[in-house]
């Protein structure tokens, strides 16, 4: 018996609530569970507890055995002075404080309720739920992911707000490290950030209308321009990051940061550094801009982005590619950038500057876009609950991320839904 799964009983009475009595053998009717606590202190605050003939008002704390309480040290706690009554599953008979009742819960819990319990636990399937999902009703699965999305961009934007500090409040840096993580596309996130904040905004600034200086800088401090080049190209960035890197005393990443094993050549950080030496030249207040935009259609052409000339015909430096192709930015990573930067930016600076409205709208921006498409998505189309857009595919990787792959199903609206049917 797990102490979660006891507080999911008591906080949506599971249990038979009627004939309840505490060990001494008063009636207990429960007029109101109280309020959950995630925090310090009792588990449940506000309660009111008929005992008897009298009704309490205070705080329920819950264990599995009665002897948790003087383990825990609650007897010493003052947290725990106002606590009215003590649910435990077993009352394996160690005296606690002699004012407060002891409900033993194991004899009214619901026989299914523990099955339904004990099926998503010991399920084996990538989702513990998948044979009950559809039985789940839709305004259950659906206002779920209304909150997971919301905590989603909880969990990300908390790191952006350190980040906006590091940087003195200055929302273009925030938006060039959180682009430049963007292209590195998760393989190579961390590279691309080391990079970007090795590399100050205001540098690539000044030379923003010179491309090969901006490569230049990008790919010297990528770790990429240290040994003997081959090519005009390449030793033309050499010789323009040499003398860059001293100008302003540059310190390059290691070159081993960057992964190259198990990719499609188009998705190279060679190819991405391309093209995001393509938007920094090409773009010009590229965060008031995208603050202005509201709509897919409007921030669309911002990233429409093409690697210089060069790596038409190459795909790592010195090495000639079978074929020429313009390394364009596709339309899905140009969607994949909207839903992972620039919707949660225009939502975090809505959000400092207290407009609710603009708020919205970044939302509304991952509506305009379809789900994403990755092995998680596969997992959610297989048992029939495809997203419809891209705020429900958002969603869904939190829930199976979250939730799913570590069966926190106590935690999940859609899990409790199922121990509670």
């Amino acid at each position: 018996m797990q102490e979660r799964l006891l507080h999911t009983i008591w906080q949506y009475s599971l249990y038979n609530t009627s004939d309840l009595t505490t060990t001494q053998g008063e009636p207990v009717t429960v007029v109101h569970t109280g309020r959950y606590n995630t925090n310090a202190g009792p588990d449940f605050l506000e309660a009111k507890i008929k005992v008897g003939d009298t009704t309490l008002a205070g705080h329920v704390e819950i264990h599995v055995n009665s002897s948790d309480w003087l383990k825990h040290g609650h007897q010493n706690d003052e947290a725990y002075k106002n606590v009215v009554l003590h649910v435990v599953y077993e009352d394996d008979a160690v005296d606690v404080p002699e004012h407060t009742p002891v409900l033993r819960i194991a004899d009214y819990i619901k026989d299914d309720v523990l099955k339904r319990y004990e099926y998503l636990s010991y399920a084996k399937t990538s989702l513990p739920c998948s044979t009950q999902l559809s039985e789940v009703k839709d305004i259950v699965k659906y206002s779920w992911l209304t909150r997971l999305l919301a905590e989603r961009w909880e969990d990300k934007l908390g790191g952006w707000k350190d980040d906006l500090d590091a940087s003195a409040g200055d929302w273009s840096s925030l938006l060039y490290w959180r682009l430049a993580a963007n292209f590195g596309f998760k393989v190579n996130s961390d590279a691309f950030l080391m990079l970007v904040k090795s590399l100050p905004l205001k540098v690539l600034a000044k030379h923003r209308e010179n491309l090969l200086q901006v490569e230049a800088l990008l790919y010297g401090q990528a770790g990429m321009l240290d040994e003997d080049m081959e090519g005009v190209y390449p030793n033309a960035l050499k010789t323009e990051y040499d003398y860059l890197k001293q100008k302003y005393q540059l310190t390059p990443i290691a070159e081993y940061s960057w992964k190259f094993m198990r990719m499609r050549p188009a998705n190279f950080p060679t190819i991405r550094l391309a093209q995001f030496a393509a938007l920094i030249h090409q773009s010009v207040h590229l965060f008031s801009t995208i603050i202005e935009k509201s709509s897919v259609k409007d921030i669309l052409p911002l990233f429409e982005v093409a690697a210089s000339d060069y790596w038409k015909s190459h795909y790592r430096f010195g090495e000639q590619a079978d074929k020429e192709q313009v390394k364009k930015l596709g339309k899905s990573s140009i969607q994949n950038i909207i839903i992972n930067t620039v919707a949660p930016i225009k939502f975090l600076y809505a959000k400092h500057q207290g407009t609710e409205a603009q708020q919205e709208d970044a939302l509304k921006l991952l509506d305009e876009l379809p789900a994403e498409k990755n092995h998680i998505i596969d997992i959610w189309n297989d048992h029939n609950w495809s997203p419809r857009n891209a705020s429900q595919s958002q969603a869904q990787i939190q829930l199976y991320n979250n939730y799913c792959s570590s069966k926190k199903c106590l935690d999940c609206a859609i899990g409790v839904s199922i121990i509670k049917s």
